[in-house]
């Protein structure tokens, strides 16, 4: 399997087109600000054909290059109904107090085509399957995608702006919850394997095992209702 992943724009979120090999077909997860110039690049070093474009969530760091990135290659983007409001209305998603322009050079609004995710659907995209877990918490319409162990690479799991290297996403902004948040890192994260592969939207690789052994909010809910967490500051838009 080929995974090209970079970090776009302003807010560095990771993008990543995911394949098969070299030379196939190809989707596209989290194509965020000032991403489109990378997918191209990536696109062309790898000789690939996207299919679709799958969002982890709304917020306008994930999704402001889905206008011309779908146009570009005429294919449907995927979300979680609902956070497919935020495409059309970013600064309403973020209370408008980021504290930098959103407009500009930013397209925002709909691709021509939308489909929107459910919780357990498995996606059968570019000869791959990817699983949706709804996961809110930082959004009401967050989810994670996981890529099943095959024989030659372990599973992999696109965590979005749910569970980094080290922290989780902020719980500050219009439709985020900490008590969804701790549910959905309980829910979702806790039951995959150790050896599990961790992109998220944004920060490094990692691994279930290293965060379930090191991530103070993967500890707390591990131990169960009542524990404490010696809390590290969280991340995302």
């Amino acid at each position: 399997m080929l995974i090209a992943g970079f970090p776009a724009g302003a807010w560095g979120t990771n993008c990543y087109l995911v394949a098969p090999a070299a030379g196939e077909e190809c989707v596209i997860i989290d194509p965020g600000h000032q991403a489109a110039q990378g997918v191209e690049e990536a696109v062309r070093k790898h000789r690939l054909k996207p299919v679709a474009v799958v969002l982890t969530h709304g917020h306008i760091d994930h999704v402001a290059s889905v206008v011309p990135v779908c146009g570009a290659h005429d294919v449907p983007a995927w979300i979680h109904p609902a956070d497919r409001y935020m495409m059309s209305d970013p600064e309403k998603a973020l209370g408008r107090s980021i504290g930098m322009p959103l407009m500009g050079e930013l397209t925002v609004g709909e691709p021509d085509d939308v489909k929107e995710l459910t919780d357990g659907a498995g996606l059968e995209l570019a000869g791959l399957e990817f699983s949706v877990a709804h996961a809110p918490g930082h959004t009401k319409g967050s989810v994670t995608f996981r890529i099943p162990e095959t024989a030659d690479i372990p599973q992999v799991f696109f965590s979005g702006d749910l569970l980094f290297a080290g922290s989780i996403g902020r719980t500050d902004l219009p439709g985020g919850d900490m008590a969804e948040m701790l549910d959905s890192l309980a829910r979702v994260c806790l039951p995959l394997d150790d050896s599990t592969v961790v992109l998220s939207g944004h920060g490094p690789q990692t691994t279930i095992g290293r965060e379930r052994a090191t991530n103070p909010y993967l500890r707390q809910v591990a131990a169960g209702p009542g524990a404490d967490a010696d809390t590290a500051p969280r991340r995302g838009m």
